[in-house]
């Protein structure tokens, strides 16, 4: 495994859960310390991976052939943007990682965990977030939320059934890797979630 000298920052949670929100003050607090910050996102963060994600979140897929795009994007985000901007010392704070992909693909969609753990190995490399925030609020808060926003994508016009399962699966992986991980409860007023990232960005 490569060792690096920048650190890396996730940000997970099901849709609606309101981590995006937080990624300004995040770079903000990050900046303040005089350290390059690159802010990026999954599915996404390259050209390439800008078209995949068009295809990932408004294509009809088998759920496995999702799986391999997510990693294929993924394969090209950490080749172009992560791995280079880490050797040379900046803070990669990124919307989504290879949590997501447990959480939606295998917790949501039924993959095989053990096919997921082969990609993950495969492209990754031992490449994992140093700390991955995750955003917690329960399924019909999610729903609710996105109920207001903006035009929903596939993966946003499931049902409640698919955001428990998906909840589910994220605070299992949480409690699977309780040393990188925060578990914030996003079901608290915007000021009072600030706050808690703050004092999380604090020890990072």
């Amino acid at each position: 495994m490569t060792q690096y000298s920048g650190k890396m920052i996730s940000l997970e949670g099901m849709d609606g859960a309101g981590k995006s929100t937080h990624i300004p003050t995040i770079i903000g607090l990050l900046e303040a310390r005089g350290v390059e910050v690159v802010s990026t996102r999954e599915p996404g963060g390259t050209p390439l991976g800008e078209q995949l994600r068009d295809l990932l979140l408004h294509a009809p897929m088998h759920p496995e052939t999702e799986a391999m795009l997510m990693f294929a994007a993924r394969r090209e985000h950490i080749a172009e943007v992560i791995a280079p901007a880490l050797k040379r010392g900046a803070y990669v704070l990124t919307d989504r990682f290879t949590d997501a992909t447990y959480a939606y693909q295998c917790g949501a969609k039924g993959v095989s965990s053990h096919k997921i753990l082969q990609l993950e190995e495969w492209v990754q490399e031992g490449l994992q977030p140093d700390v991955t925030l995750l955003f917690d609020v329960p399924a019909q808060v999610s729903l609710q939320r996105l109920s207001t926003a903006r035009s929903p994508d596939k993966f946003e016009r499931e049902g409640v059934v698919f955001f428990e399962k998906l909840r589910h699966s994220y605070l299992e992986r949480a409690a699977q890797f309780p040393q990188r991980f925060r578990v914030i409860d996003a079901n608290q007023s915007l000021e009072k979630v600030k706050v808690l990232v703050s004092e999380i960005i604090a020890t990072i």
